[in-house]
């Protein structure tokens, strides 16, 4: 019994006390972390922020480096309407956390340089139509999933917002005795405004429209009379001031928006939002992404690990955006107004996307998943080309993962046919296709003093897209029992290695004949000559499909794994671009063409090497700066977010083509992922390490590190045993 002495007795009851108390904090933080409501976890503020910290971006600034991009206002998973504060118009999101006034509140946001249309902020006494924004303080300020609330210091209003899939609720407080006014800067987006108009409807609405790179309209309902609505003119437009009746109530305006027409705006705004309170609206919306987050459950970790995991979650929902009605109407590619019986979406960011954010899509939203497909084939049906966004063909590797994940309810054989266009016709969606098909490369031209602005080919990123579509395309026509195209696309995904100069040891761009582009400087960034947003390093990598193929094009696997050791280990030079931003060695994690990189360790058999990258990434990468709310580059519609996300739950989609999985070693003790089958897969983390030990599946040891989709929607258990 040990010793049990007076003195020892003493002993006995202070080590039962410290047991005791100890065990109380243990299970006041289980309980706790038991009531803690995944929605409580987000911070919208998270990623508005930008870095200037020449330590932390990786060279000097001499201008604003891309943050996140995102933006802290209202909206529901992929709706049609984002409502938020915009600080600065034309500069990403809008909304810029160092920024110290606001403009205005606008109605749609991605975090790229479009959209936020329909500008309004409320105000009192005299307007100037060139300078009516308002300073603002952080301190009055907050923010929650489906909520955005500011004081508006220059006219002492509480603006407090929320919203619906189609709809904006904003309620204004003003101070007593103040003139009650709105302003409406129809004339202004973050992109070029063509058109607008703005009409008075009866005494308590107000209707319109707005053109730019979309015609929004849009139906206000008002609980105050209109007394007046006035036009000011302003440099390059005008300004309407509405001026509202007295009253001892909250300004509240009730909006509907449609793609479509007035008459669609106001039927939306009937059908979601009229009739009920700021409160209920504001409480529906918290529901909607509590039902939503709540589909991944996860224990242990730290509270702030379990906030940036739900942060990036929420982050991972906000696009594509839905453009269809309540009533299902939506105008096509050729502007028709049509009804096809589907949710209408924007274009996925395919670029960015396709690689994880469109797998966690399908994963927890499946239905929206569907429809993005529909709308992305419809599109193509209108042009003979499946839509792509920006760069590469990343429609195929997004819909052939979809379906080999056994998301099924679309035309699967329509979106085939497209994708084939698309990889074998030239003027669609993938330029140079020709010289592709005939070479197996795609050149670019011989620049005697290329700049990272240099504008060309952009070649060796296109061929080992290219390449990698091809093989996305290859997976959906082996389904489909095409068996030619099917071995003419597996043989064209071999075609990256046309890019690699055995002479570096990298990728690198070629000339029209064929011969190597000199001088060549591994290290220096373009924005389009031989990479797209990259440099070699952040090129040289990148065959998901093909990892065995890679590395057989170096002597031995030891030399390819100090290539890959060269990749993270060699500085950065301190070469600026706009797109590029924090680094280990020469990977930039602010920015996704080498995203997978940190995961290429698995295939020398080193995945505790990977797991060393992993962990630093997700540690110091998400919640960077001096208000810890910036990311290291920009979320591209929640790419980033994506990334760790799957990263955290130890499961993440190397090739988003494929079913499988690439398993590592997870963030928390305990992952939940809820399917829309109602079956539930559960991850466990087992031992103090960061080493993978073993890998079991319902007490099926697995041989290597992948696991398939199909395994896990079955509702297994999967248990990762560290050491």
């Amino acid at each position: 019994m040990g010793d049990c002495s007076k003195r020892g007795i003493w002993k006995c009851i202070d080590m039962t006390k410290a047991i005791v108390s100890a065990g109380l904090l243990f299970l006041a933080a289980a309980v706790s972390q038991a009531q803690e409501q995944p929605v409580d976890c987000v911070n919208p503020f998270l990623g508005t922020a930008t870095l200037w910290d020449a330590a932390d971006i990786g060279y000097t600034p001499t201008h604003r480096t891309w943050g996140a991009e995102v933006f802290p206002g209202s909206s529901l998973p992929n709706a049609m309407v984002q409502l938020s504060p915009v600080t600065k118009f034309h500069s990403g999101s809008g909304y810029q956390y160092e920024d110290t006034s606001i403009q205005a509140f606008t109605h749609t946001c991605k975090g790229h340089w479009n959209l936020c249309h329909v500008p309004l902020l409320p105000a009192t006494g005299s307007i100037s139509p060139n300078n009516y924004g308002s300073p603002y303080s952080h301190a009055n300020e907050s923010a929650h999933p489906g909520y955005y609330q500011v004081y508006l210091e220059r006219y002492g209003v509480n603006v407090e917002l929320t919203s619906t899939l189609r709809c904006a609720f904003h309620k204004y407080t003003f101070k007593d005795g103040q003139t009650n006014k709105l302003i409406v800067d129809l004339s202004t987006a973050n992109e070029r405004v063509r058109d607008w108009d703005i009409h008075q409807d009866g005494d308590q609405a107000f209707k319109g429209y707005q053109t730019a790179g979309e015609e929004i309209y849009f139906y206000a309902s008002c609980n105050h009379k209109i007394k007046a609505l006035d036009f000011l003119e302003k440099t390059n437009g005008e300004i309407t001031v509405i001026t509202f009746a007295e009253s001892p109530e909250p300004l509240e305006l009730q909006i509907g928006f449609s793609f479509v027409g007035i008459a669609n705006a106001k039927e939306n705004l009937g059908k979601e939002m009229l009739g009920k309170s700021f409160s209920r609206v504001r409480k529906e919306a918290s529901e909607t992404w509590e039902t939503l987050l709540s589909k991944i459950k996860v224990s242990g970790g730290t509270e702030r690990q379990r906030g940036l995991f739900y942060s990036c979650l929420y982050r991972s929902f906000l696009w594509p955006a839905l453009r269809s009605d309540a009533n299902g109407e939506f105008r096509d590619r050729r502007g028709n107004k049509v009804n096809k019986g589907f949710a209408y979406y924007t274009d996925p960011s395919l670029w960015d996307d396709y690689r994880n954010k469109l797998v966690l899509l399908g994963m927890l939203s499946p239905a929206v998943t569907v429809d993005v497909i529909k709308s992305l084939i419809d599109k193509g049906e209108k042009t003979g080309f499946m839509p792509t966004f920006f760069h590469g063909d990343h429609a195929a590797p997004f819909i052939a993962g979809t379906y080999l994940r056994g998301i099924r309810g679309y035309d699967v054989k329509s979106a085939y046919n497209l994708l084939l266009r698309n990889a074998t016709i030239e003027g669609g969606s993938r330029p140079f296709i020709s010289e592709y098909m005939a070479k197996g490369y795609i050149s670019d031209p011989d620049v005697a003093k290329p700049t990272v602005g240099t504008k060309a080919k952009a070649g060796v990123t296109k061929t080992l897209e290219y390449s990698y579509d091809d093989y996305a395309v290859a997976l959906l026509a082996k389904e489909l029992n095409d068996t030619n195209n099917y071995r003419v696309m597996m043989e064209r995904s071999r075609n990256y290695k046309h890019m690699f100069d055995p002479s570096t040891g990298l990728m690198r761009g070629r000339l029209d004949n064929g011969d190597w582009i000199k001088p060549f400087d591994p290290q220096y960034p373009y924005y389009e000559y031989m990479y797209r947003e990259a440099n070699a390093w952040q090129s040289s990598f990148f065959a998901p499909h093909d990892v065995a193929g890679l590395i057989g094009l170096y002597p031995s696997k030891d030399a390819f794994e100090k290539k890959l050791d060269e990749l993270f280990t060699i500085p950065w030079d301190g070469v600026e671009a706009y797109n590029l931003s924090v680094f280990i060695g020469q990977y930039c994690h602010g920015n996704q063409p080498d995203h997978s990189f940190p995961f290429m360790y698995y295939f020398v058999n080193k995945p505790e090497k990977s797991q060393v990258l992993l962990d630093r990434i997700m540690d110091h990468f998400y919640d960077m700066g001096t208000n810890k709310l910036a990311y290291a580059g920009m979320d591209d519609a929640g790419e980033m977010s994506s990334w760790y996300v799957f990263t955290a739950m130890g499961i993440y989609p190397f090739s988003p083509a494929d079913e499988d999985y690439l398993v590592s070693v997870p963030l928390f003790d305990r992952v939940e992922i809820n399917f829309e089958n109602a079956n539930v897969c559960t991850l466990v983390k087992e031992g103090p390490g960061r080493k993978i030990g073993e890998i079991t599946c319902d007490d099926r040891k697995i041989d290597g590190y992948f696991v398939p989709h199909h395994e896990l929607i079955r509702g297994k258990k999967m248990v990762i045993t560290t050491r």
